[in-house]
């Protein structure tokens, strides 16, 4: 965390210079307003669009006794939140029922079978679907089965003994909502053209399971390039960051020079800037004290901070986790990140790790563009200077505001998002999934053809039965990306 150490007498001053009389007053506030009175005071302070909104503007207000007034218009904190929010911002938080902890957010965990999978139309019968498994999560119940990538299923048994075949309006209710803990699966051959029943029935029961960071780490060896493949499987939170430091000296210790970063199964969201600067290091190590990247914030708080503090603004790479385990770090000068699946662009913290990097080393993108999120939150308490220190007890509201943009070192930011070097299927085959971690994945087999011949302009044959997909299980795990949050100490500039 950037500590940012307030000096009392430069911060008054500022104050007095940017909120003209809006201080509290010596006199209590009334308690019906006190928490539209912490809403307006922390957006009017951090808000990234404070000086867009004309009830946030410093001049709006020339007296508490007016601030009061208009406070009082409100009848609720989420009314005056509203009112204040910029009308294309989708980020910003209000949380009525706050949570203070230290500790990470839970491990991913879930009751299922170790099965994932994914639904199509069958073209030739109407309203009948196929279901495939697309993977089979490690150590999971389905791992110790008779099923693995690429077979097909069509129906199932149900309490009753019934075979039920997959349709449209019941996949949901057999395949996912189903009550008991066993599912009975009938298995089929399918070759695009025809679905045939194999006689093969696979009983998956469902168990708590707890997700691994990283499903799959290999070495390719592919003449002078060593290329390291990790296939990450979860959030990139500050949970799994030693397990990805670990797949890393792994790597170092077999000579691997460059990095290949599958995120076709990644669930996103839950990254702060923090875990991708340490990311960021492992991939390099050669910028020590280099900046990585740079925040920029509203005018009121960007002038304090350029004024007081110009090097909490930026985040150079660093050489330690945050529990000062030594980062091990590859020294690549090439890395390759797989952004392959159905409308699946990342996350806020993928684009920023990609857009950090692009001024050091080689970052190629392969599948699909970038959605454009440079933002950064924060969170805000009622509290002297917005922290989790001596908060007003008398409500559990806090804000989460967009605060700031992210620039790479070269000020190049990415609100438009990031084209990929390569243009890949927008989905897998189902027809052709091959072995995950081989070449025989057709995915894997092109980024290594890339890779070899640095041939852009691949040819590949997408979805050439024109299946219709209708589900895929890892699209329902991903979280809605709620941006990249930072971790920064405040000055009080809004109280």
């Amino acid at each position: 965390m950037k500590e940012i150490i307030l000096k009392p007498l430069i911060l008054i001053l500022f104050v007095n210079i940017w909120l003209l009389g809006c201080d509290k007053s010596e006199n209590e506030l009334n308690p019906s307003i006190e928490v539209q009175d912490f809403v307006w005071k922390g957006l009017n302070a951090y808000y990234l669009y404070q000086e867009d909104i004309d009830d946030l503007s410093d001049r709006r207000f020339s007296s508490n006794q007016q601030l009061e007034s208009y406070l009082s218009g409100f009848d609720s904190p989420e009314s005056i939140f509203n009112s204040l929010r910029k009308n294309s911002d989708s980020r910003s938080l209000l949380i009525e029922n706050y949570e203070i902890s230290d500790s990470p957010l839970p491990l991913r965990s879930s009751f299922t079978t170790g099965m994932e999978f994914g639904i199509f139309k069958d073209q030739n019968v109407l309203d009948t679907i196929i279901g495939y498994v697309s993977h089979i999560l490690p150590s999971s119940q389905a791992s110790t089965n008779n099923i693995s990538r690429g077979d097909f299923f069509y129906g199932v048994i149900n309490e009753e003994t019934d075979t039920i075949f997959l349709r449209e309006d019941n996949y949901r209710t057999l395949l996912i909502d189903y009550p008991q803990d066993t599912l009975k699966l009938l298995m089929a051959y399918y070759d695009g053209d025809s679905l045939a029943n194999n006689n093969i029935r696979v009983d998956l029961v469902k168990k708590n399971y707890q997700y691994p960071p990283v499903l799959l780490k290999k070495v390719f060896n592919l003449g002078v390039k060593n290329v390291g493949y990790l296939l990450y499987n979860n959030d990139f939170s500050d949970n799994y960051i030693a397990d990805v430091n670990s797949s890393m000296l792994e790597f170092k210790n077999q000579s691997v020079n460059e990095l290949i970063i599958d995120l076709r199964f990644s669930i996103g969201s839950h990254s702060d800037a923090r875990t991708m600067s340490e990311i960021a290091s492992m991939i390099t190590g050669q910028f020590t004290d280099e900046i990585l990247f740079k925040e920029s914030w509203n005018i009121k708080s960007q002038t304090w901070f350029e004024l007081n503090q110009p090097d909490s603004l930026v985040t150079k790479f660093p050489t330690k986790l945050q529990d000062n385990s030594t980062i091990n770090s590859l020294n690549l000068t090439d890395v390759y990140v797989i952004l392959n699946g159905d409308s699946f662009s990342g996350s806020s913290a993928t684009e920023l790790l990609i857009n950090s990097l692009k001024p050091y080393i080689n970052v190629h993108v392969l599948g699909n563009k970038t959605r454009g999120d440079n933002l950064g939150a924060i969170n805000l308490y009622d509290s002297p200077d917005y922290d989790a220190f001596n908060i007003n007890l008398n409500h559990m509201y806090s804000v989460r505001p967009v605060a700031l943009t992210f620039f790479n070192k070269e000020d190049e930011t990415y609100n438009s998002g990031i084209n990929p070097t390569v243009s890949l299927c927008p989905s897998e085959d189902p027809l052709n999934l091959g072995e995950l971690g081989e070449v025989s994945d057709p995915l894997l087999g092109d980024v290594l053809q890339y890779i070899t011949t640095g041939d852009s302009g691949l040819n590949f044959i997408c979805n050439p039965f024109e299946l219709e997909m209708i589900y895929n299980s890892i699209n329902s795990q991903r979280i809605i990306d709620q941006g990249t949050f930072i971790k920064q100490d405040l000055p009080n500039l809004g109280q």
